[in-house]
C-alpha cells in the first residue's frame, strides 16, 4: 500500500516536475519579493512544500552524495531530484515526458490519494473568491484528461468539484521569447476544476495545503464566512454512455470490496445499511400486524403498550446477540463489542394501515408511521440507558475525542458552548447532545436525553428499517415488507422449482387480503367487478401510490430512524423523465438519506414479483428456428421443450441464460 508522503512527491512531480530518462526531477520557485520582504515571511508557503517533500523523499533510497535541495543560480528555482522517485513513478506507470494520471495512481490507497492531491494543489492551485462572490479552491490546467482524473478522485473522497471547459481558448499569445522580447506561441486551451461550497469544508479538513500560506488563505475564508456555505446537491447530467464490454458479476463483485467504482461514483446494490470499514449489520424487525385490535371495523385499533413492551424487550435481545456476534474477523469483533450497534425496525406497516382503515401515502398514514417509529425510537433509547446503568456504557461513547474545526463548523452550538479546536469531549456527549438525531429525541424526551449525556447508551445506534423481504413472506405470512406497502394483493411469484427449466409461476395473496377473507368476506377479491367481492378502497397497492407518496412515508419515518430505511418508490412505465427527476430533488427536500425508485421494464427485467396485469399488458418476441415470429401475451402459457413455461418466465430464461440450469 502506497504512503502519503509518497502520493504527496507524485503530486508535485505532475504539477511542476519533470520526469527524465535517468531521474524525476521537482521544483519549486520562491518569490522575488523576498529581497526587498521577510523572505521567512513571503516564502514560507514554499519552505514548507521543501520540508515536506524532503522528508518524504527519505522514504527512497538516495544515493550517497545525495544533498536534497539544490538551488538554480538566477532562476529563484530550487531542484530536488533522485533516481528513486523516478522508478516509483515508472512503477505506477508513468514514463519520461508523460505525467499522466495512471490507473494505478486513480486505485491507490486513500492515504496516498490525500498525499497526491494535496501536491498536486500546492503546486499548481489556488485559493480565489470572496465570501459576496464565493470562495474557491482552483486548479487549472490544459490536460483535460488529468482534470477528470483529478475529479473522479477527488469525488472518491466525498467533494464534488465541477470542471469548467476551455476557460482560455486554445490560440496564438505574445509571451517572453527567452531574448529579452516577445513572440507569438501557440498556446492550448485551458480548463479549470472549482471546488466551492461545503466541499471546500471538506477539501480542508481531508486534503488542504502544505504551502502554508495557502492553508492560511484558505483557513482565513472560511472563517469569515457569516452564511453557511451552499450545500453540494451531487445533481449531473450525464453526457454520454460509451460501452465497454460486458462482464458477468452477481451483486457487483469487485474483489476486496465488493463495490463498484463508476467514474468517482461509488456504487453498490445494497444501499439500505451504510456501515463503517468492518461494520456489520445486526438487524431485526417488529412484526407491526400483531398489534392490531378489531381490524377492518370502526373499532379497529393499535396497542401500543404491548407495542412497548415488545420494543423493550427486543432491544435487549439484540444487545444480547452482540455478545456472541461470531463474526470472524478481529477487526470486526472490535468493532461491534465498541459501538455495540444494532438496527431495529419493522415490518408489515402497509398491511398494518390497511387493517386501520388508512390509506397508505394519505395523512392519517403519516401520522401513524411517525409515531409508530417515533415510539420505536424512544423506547430503544429508554432501554439503552437501562441496560447502560445495568451493564455499562458502549465503549466508543466512554472514550474521549479531540475537537477539529470541522466538528465545530458542523456543530456551531459547540463554540457556543466554549469547545475550541484541540479541546476534549466524551463520546456520549458527541453523541447525546450534538447529534442532530438525538437532538430530535430531546425535543421529545428531554430529560432522557440528559441522563444519557451523563451516563451514556448502551449503544451507538437503535434504527434501521429493512426490507424484510423473507421474513415477512416466510415467517409473517406475507405482511407488507419493512415500510412499505403490499406490492399487490393477489400476485403471481416467480420461484425456481429444482428440475424445471424456468422459473414457475405461483399464485400469492397478501396478508391483509387473507385477514379480511377470514375476518369479513371469503369471497372479496381485488379488481373484483362483482358487488360482494369488492375490497374497501383503503386496500390500496405499491403501483397505486404516487412517487412523492412514497417519498412522504419515508419522510415520516425517517425522523426518528438513527441509521437508514430500505423504501422503494414505484414509478410507471411511461413516466415522464422531468416528473421522475423530480422525486429524488424532493427526497432531498424532505431531507431522506437515500432514495431508490422502481420502474417496471419487461425488456430489461423479469422480476421475482409479478402482476398479471403488466403480463397481460406485455407482449414478447420468440424467434422460431424458421424465422418465424411468435407474438405472445406475458401470461400467456407456452409449451417448449416438454414443459409448460409463462411466456415471460420463459423469454427472461432464454435471454438471460439460465434456462434448463435450475
Amino acid at each position: 500500500m502506497y504512503s502519503e508522503n509518497q502520493g504527496y512527491l507524485i503530486g508535485l512531480l505532475i504539477g511542476d516536475g519533470t520526469l527524465k530518462e535517468d531521474k524525476a526531477v521537482l521544483s519549486v520557485w520562491k518569490s522575488t519579493q523576498a529581497v526587498n520582504a521577510n523572505s521567512g515571511t513571503v516564502n514560507a508557503g514554499i519552505n514548507a512544500i521543501m520540508d515536506k517533500a524532503l522528508n518524504a523523499s527519505r522514504e527512497f533510497t538516495t544515493r550517497s552524495d545525495f544533498t536534497g535541495w539544490s538551488e538554480i543560480a538566477g532562476r529563484n528555482e530550487h531542484r530536488l531530484s533522485f533516481a528513486g522517485l523516478k522508478h516509483f513513478a515508472e512503477e505506477l506507470g508513468m514514463s519520461a515526458g508523460n505525467k499522466s494520471i495512471t490507473p494505478s495512481i486513480e486505485s491507490a490507497s486513500s492515504d496516498f490519494y490525500k498525499g497526491f492531491l494535496q501536491g498536486f494543489f500546492d503546486a499548481d492551485g489556488s485559493i480565489q473568491g470572496t465570501q459576496e462572490k464565493g470562495v474557491s479552491v482552483r486548479l487549472a490546467q490544459s490536460d483535460l484528461a488529468r482534470l477528470e482524473a483529478v475529479q473522479r478522485m477527488l469525488l472518491r473522497l466525498g467533494i464534488k468539484p465541477s470542471i469548467y471547459r476551455n476557460r482560455r481558448p486554445a490560440g496564438i499569445k505574445q509571451l517572453p521569447n527567452g531574448k529579452g522580447g516577445h513572440a507569438d506561441y501557440q498556446i492550448k486551451a485551458q480548463h479549470e476544476l472549482v471546488i466551492s461550497g461545503e466541499n471546500l469544508v471538506n477539501f480542508q479538513e481531508l486534503i488542504n495545503f502544505t504551502d502554508t500560506n495557502k492553508a492560511l488563505k484558505l483557513k482565513s475564508a472560511l472563517s469569515s464566512y457569516k452564511r453557511s456555505l451552499n450545500r453540494e446537491r451531487f445533481t449531473a447530467i450525464v453526457e454520454a454512455i460509451t460501452p465497454d464490454g460486458i462482464e458477468d458479476v452477481f451483486d457487483i463483485q469487485v474483489p476486496g470490496i465488493n463495490t463498484f467504482d463508476a467514474n468517482g461514483l461509488h456504487a453498490h446494490n445494497c444501499g439500505e445499511q451504510p456501515l463503517p470499514p468492518y461494520g456489520s449489520c445486526l438487524l431485526g424487525s417488529i412484526n407491526l400486524t400483531r398489534f392490531i385490535q378489531d381490524p377492518f371495523t370502526e373499532n379497529a385499533a393499535f396497542n401500543w403498550d404491548a407495542y412497548r413492551k415488545t420494543i423493550r424487550i427486543f432491544t435487549r435481545m439484540l444487545d444480547n446477540v452482540v455478545e456472541i456476534n461470531g463474526l470472524p474477523l478481529e477487526k470486526q469483533r472490535e468493532e461491534i463489542t465498541s459501538k455495540r450497534r444494532h438496527g431495529m425496525g419493522y415490518l408489515g406497516l402497509g398491511s398494518t394501515l390497511t387493517m386501520l382503515g388508512m390509506q397508505y401515502g394519505d395523512d392519517a398514514s403519516l401520522g401513524f408511521t411517525s409515531e409508530v417509529t417515533k415510539v420505536l425510537a424512544v423506547e430503544g433509547w429508554k432501554e439503552a440507558l437501562e441496560l447502560a446503568k445495568e451493564k455499562g456504557t458502549a465503549p466508543a461513547l466512554e472514550k474521549m475525542y479531540g475537537v477539529t474545526g470541522r466538528m465545530l463548523h458542523k456543530r456551531p452550538e459547540m463554540v457556543t458552548d466554549g469547545y475550541k479546536i484541540g479541546d476534549k469531549v466524551a463520546g456520549k456527549v458527541l453523541h447525546a447532545k450534538y447529534s442532530r438525531y438525538m437532538q430530535k429525541i430531546a425535543e421529545a424526551e428531554p430529560e432522557l436525553i440528559a441522563a444519557l449525556i451523563e451516563q451514556g447508551a448502551r449503544f451507538t445506534h437503535h434504527s434501521s428499517i429493512a426490507p424484510t423481504g423473507t421474513i415477512s413472506l416466510s415467517l409473517a405470512n406475507n405482511a407488507s415488507n419493512g415500510i412499505e406497502p403490499s406490492f399487490a394483493h393477489h400476485y403471481a411469484r416467480n420461484v425456481i422449482r429444482e428440475g424445471k427449466k424456468s422459473k414457475e409461476k405461483v399464485d400469492v395473496f397478501s396478508f391483509e387480503l387473507l385477514a379480511y377473507r377470514e375476518l369479513i368476506n371469503k369471497k372479496a377479491m381485488p379488481y373484483s367487478e362483482a358487488k360482494d367481492e369488492q375490497l374497501p378502497g383503503y386496500f390500496i397497492t405499491a403501483d397505486a401510490i404516487t412517487p412523492k407518496q412514497h417519498v412522504d412515508v419515508q419522510a415520516a419515518a425517517q425522523v426518528w430512524i438513527d441509521s437508514s430505511i430500505s423504501k422503494t418508490a414505484n414509478v410507471p412505465t411511461d413516466y415522464p423523465y422531468e416528473d421522475f427527476k423530480s422525486i429524488y430533488q424532493y427526497a432531498y427536500d424532505k431531507g431522506l438519506k437515500g432514495c431508490t425508485t422502481f420502474r417496471f421494464n419487461p425488456e430489461v427485467f423479469q422480476g421475482v414479483l409479478v402482476k398479471e396485469s403488466d403480463l397481460e399488458n406485455t407482449t414478447y418476441q420468440f424467434t422460431l428456428e424458421d424465422g418465424h415470429v411468435l407474438e405472445v401475451k406475458g401470461n400467456q402459457q407456452i409449451e417448449y421443450d416438454g414443459e409448460m413455461h409463462s411466456a415471460a418466465n420463459l423469454f427472461d430464461a432464454l435471454k438471460e441464460g439460465y434456462y434448463g440450469k435450475f
